[in-house]
């Protein structure tokens, strides 16, 4: 059997070239795992496309009721009066929302004094004129906002899309 003498400054620096070596190349690795992990995990849903109503037979403050991306989905469009952000329409002020509150599933009202979807169960609150968003309540999620698109030759406001989760659902395509 062959003894290998090795001493203290030879063990140092074969361990360092070797802890060199994995410290270079463990980014080049955790980068191919990221890519292959996030192209795994990506998960594309083709929404339907529906017809909602033509703009021109909202009026402000008004909303219509619709379901969608099924018959199960309780949503509303409104009219707000003033161009929000991703509003839609000749004026950029239409939007739709799931009426159901992120927290429990009730139902909401709009209040169009106040331009929010109120929760009657617990009192959340979210914000019609900013995508939703969650004022005050319980809720943690804003509510989740259905992306609409209008076609001006037509005058059609068409659902293509929802921003966020229906309430109850592991994914909104069913």
């Amino acid at each position: 059997m062959k003894t290998v003498d090795l001493r203290r400054r030879r063990f140092l620096q074969a361990s360092g070239g070797g802890v060199a070596a994995v410290v270079t190349l463990t980014p080049l690795a955790n980068a191919n795992a990221q890519d292959t992990a996030s192209e795994v995990s990506r998960t594309t849903l083709s929404y339907p496309s529906a017809h909602i109503t033509d703009a021109k037979k909202l009026t402000a403050d008004a909303p219509i009721r619709f379901t969608y991306p099924d018959s199960a989905s309780p949503c509303i469009a409104i009219k707000l009066g003033n161009p929000v952000p991703g509003g839609v329409g000749p004026d950029n002020d239409i939007v739709g929302y799931s009426v159901l509150c992120t927290h429990m599933g009730c139902p909401t009202s709009y209040d169009k004094d106040s331009k929010t979807l109120k929760c009657p169960c617990h009192f959340t609150e979210f914000d019609a004129e900013k995508a939703g968003q969650m004022i005050c309540g319980q809720a943690t999620q804003d509510l989740p906002r259905i992306l609409l698109q209008y076609d001006e030759a037509s005058d059609k406001v068409t659902a293509i899309g929802i921003d966020g989760l229906i309430y109850g659902r592991q994914a909104n395509i069913i």
